[in-house]
């Protein structure tokens, strides 16, 4: 009864701008995402059938939030798990319920379920292109592994991708390795694994491409002391435990305590060990604290505008107004020059989920002219196709991701290293990078990915 009453909160929240869907479900103790996410999807069709059901007129305790939560599951999800009051309610009404929608459908002139959703309900336009992203966790697992789990839950792997295209073609139970992240999977639009058994132990992470992109680019060598400096909701965090191989030290950092509980328990889950996490605004952290004085690898992923999501249900949100952009960048030039005082820095990321120039190339840019000649950008990431937009001198170097160039929510990412005195060997590619595109020229498209060498913990059914 709880999970329900806690999904209804969620669209409640919606409802009255209280936050988006990710954040709200975040904040929650249950794993709502998927049932959330669903309801949404249905929202119009469920209250057609409330309607014609009359079920809120004959029901008069029970929330609209709720009521769709409740019909949903009975009608289009799994089934009702609770019990008491919620689920004799349910069976009281659940032949009215059913009668409407085999009307609904008569009147439609459709026969499943899913063929009741207009094309409008699916969530943003670019949701329906966008992959379901997989990162193996290897920690607990390896490549090859989680690809035999799969197989044998009926997925057929189609081997390596060669270009953006093979991941626009994918269907049905079809996937397919990354041509550009070695560890990460790709899947169809809209597959869910919120419930699969990988997911739950921690053995994969659902995240997005463009969003593995800040560890992976800052490539921390292990044994190493990394900042992850606005740490939560954890999946930048657990990546960056995966590339250290758990040897080293992370300092993440949050200012919200229930976030940071979530995050403790997903980051345990996923087996990550050497992290302390801080109930602390970065800005408050003393780069001179003799704790930091061998961080030399940060991870800035600072509050933006969000405007790059790409939302899988459908969630209208306004486009930011130009004061709060203008807010936003201020605050970000802030944390991104107070980042590059720690003293032992030698490489930093720098990345957003916007599409705005004043949140990206512009912080970036006066930043690097308030720290002169002691940091530079690098050219990260030659082979990704977008590059930053030519607003200064060297924005080129700057990566962006879009849902219509890479399949990927829109972001953008910056590396940034010390130069000068005291700088460490300037790479113009991070070592993790450096192999990735050196075992593309190796791996022949749709070959499978070559066996790790390090023992893992297999995947069970």
């Amino acid at each position: 009864m709880a999970l329900y009453s806690a999904a209804a909160a969620v669209l409640e929240g919606l409802e009255r701008g209280a936050g988006g869907v990710k954040a709200l479900v975040f904040n929650s103790r249950y794993p709502l995402y998927a049932l959330v996410a669903q309801t949404l999807r249905y929202s119009p069709v469920l209250e057609e059938l409330l309607a014609g059901a009359a079920l809120l007129r004959a029901e008069k305790k029970l929330s609209p939030q709720l009521a769709k939560v409740l019909v949903y599951e009975l009608l289009f999800g799994k089934g009702l798990k609770c019990g008491g009051r919620w689920k004799a309610l349910a069976r009281r009404h659940r032949a009215r319920l059913e009668a409407e929608l085999a009307r609904l459908k008569v009147r439609r002139k459709v026969s499943r379920n899913e063929e009741l959703l207009a094309p409008a309900q699916a969530g943003d336009p670019g949701a329906a292109q966008v992959p379901r992203y997989v990162r193996v966790n290897t920690l607990k697992t390896c490549v090859d592994d989680v690809i035999d789990f799969f197989k044998r839950e009926g997925y057929s792997y189609l081997g390596k991708a060669a270009s953006v295209d093979d991941l626009r073609a994918l269907s049905g139970k079809k996937f397919l390795l990354d041509l550009h992240l070695p560890e990460l999977l790709v899947f169809p639009p809209q597959t869910d694994f919120h419930e699969n058994l990988l997911y739950t132990s921690g053995h994969i992470i659902l995240q997005d491409k463009a969003s593995c992109l800040p560890a992976f680019l800052l490539s921390p060598a292990a044994g190493s002391h990394v900042i992850d400096a606005c740490a939560a909701p954890g999946n930048k965090t657990s990546h960056l435990a995966a590339i250290l191989k758990n040897k080293g030290q992370i300092f993440a950092f949050d200012v919200d305590t229930k976030r940071l509980a979530t995050m403790n328990t997903m980051l345990m889950r996923a087996g990550v060990t050497g992290f302390h996490l801080a109930q602390q605004d970065f800005l408050t952290v003393d780069p001179a604290d003799p704790k930091y004085s061998k961080v030399a690898y940060i991870l800035l992923d600072p509050s933006c505008s969000g405007s790059g999501m790409v939302n899988r249900v459908p969630v209208a949100e306004a486009a930011p107004s130009a004061e709060r952009l203008q807010a936003l960048a201020g605050f970000q030039r802030k944390v991104l020059s107070h980042a590059l005082s720690f003293p032992a820095l030698q490489r930093l990321v720098y990345s957003t989920c916007s599409v705005h120039q004043e949140e990206n190339e512009d912080v970036v840019e006066a930043v690097l002219q308030e720290w002169g000649s002691a940091f530079r950008l690098v050219d990260a990431f030659p082979c990704w196709p977008c590059r930053g937009l030519a607003a200064f001198r060297g924005a080129e170097s700057c990566l962006r991701a879009s849902a219509a160039d890479t399949l990927t929510n829109g972001f953008f990412v910056a590396v940034l290293e010390r130069c000068g005195a005291g700088a460490a060997a300037c790479s113009s590619l991070p070592a993790a990078a450096a192999d990735a595109l050196q075992q593309g020229k190796g791996t022949e498209p749709g070959a499978a990915p070559k066996k790790s060498k390090r023992k893992k913990q297999r995947v069970k059914e």
